[in-house]
């Protein structure tokens, strides 16, 4: 793999092409080498950074493409899940490796699940994080309505009666300035515990980026890999937070129970964002991965 040069710290900036489209990834840490796919669509890498799992693993954070430094399609209706997978595949193999742990979280969750059905002799463990084997219908009709109860949850918040709001123009935002400060506000609904921990959370809130032409295609394949998970054998850990309202804990089980060998753990003070709300447990329960 060939190094572009640094972004701070020991960060290390690699790109390569695929299809003739900028594909750029990050590395940092020491270990077995774990590849780290955010999710949104469209929601830019940064976010997922894990120093506590730098310590165990050599972390690979892919920029997806269509966000960051990575290179646009042409065409808006070609980001689908197959060309998340297809890019993602291009990076592994850049890696070297033989076999790599991935660690997908939310939408690339999806990715990732894809990947190590289609690449089963690729993957040597998975961490699927705050996400679902499935989607339609009935999973976004839950989201919304657990969203919409999430002004209840905090009466005292004036605030967190705009909420379901804002997660709603983020469905209409068409730019990248629009869509990210409509992602911004809408952004404590992730958290367990927002209001609690705001100065906390704050630059989080603040640096969190998305871009536009990914979140806003529509792949017309819905998703839906339940009768296919006993297809993958290798050891997976199921993290969701006990406070998503978007992946939460019934998904989490339906992942659960569908793998050979899945570890569940459950975050009992995290929403969507388990490796900022709980850091250390959320480290923990991947570095388990190593010594299965």
């Amino acid at each position: 793999m060939g190094s572009t040069g640094h972004d701070g710290g020991a960060l290390t900036r690699h790109e390569i092409s695929v299809g003739g489209v900028r594909q750029v990834y990050h590395v940092a840490g020491t270990g077995p080498i774990c590849v780290a796919h955010s999710g949104g669509p469209g929601i830019e890498w940064a976010y997922l950074r894990m120093p506590r799992l730098e310590e165990h693993f050599t972390m690979v954070y892919v920029e997806p493409v269509g966000t960051g430094a990575s290179g646009r399609l042409d065409d808006a209706a070609d980001y689908r899940l197959d060309t998340y997978v297809r890019f993602l595949a291009a990076v592994v193999d850049d890696l070297g490796e033989p076999r790599v742990h991935l660690l997908g979280h939310s939408h690339g969750g999806f990715v990732v699940q894809r990947y190590a059905l289609a690449h089963p002799d690729r993957v040597a463990g998975l961490a699927l994080y705050d996400t679902s084997p499935v989607t339609g219908a009935e999973f976004w009709g839950e989201a919304m309505a657990n969203l919409d109860a999430y002004p209840l949850r905090h009466p005292h918040r004036p605030e967190a009666a705009a909420i379901p709001a804002a997660f709603g123009q983020i469905g209409g935002a068409t730019d990248d300035e629009t869509l990210g400060a409509a992602l911004r506000a809408a952004v404590p609904a992730y958290f367990a515990d927002f209001w609690g921990r705001q100065d906390e959370f704050a630059p989080f809130q603040a640096a969190v980026r998305i871009s536009a032409a990914p979140a806003g295609a529509q792949d017309p394949t819905p998703f839906d890999v339940r009768d296919r998970l006993g297809e993958i054998t290798v050891p997976v850990v199921v993290i969701v937070g006990a406070y998503d309202f978007i992946c939460g804990p019934r998904w989490a089980e339906h992942l659960h129970d569908g793998l050979k060998d899945s570890r569940l753990v459950l975050l009992e003070r995290s929403g969507h964002f388990g490796h900022i709300e709980q850091p250390a447990e959320f480290a923990q329960a991947v570095v388990e991965l190593l010594h299965r």
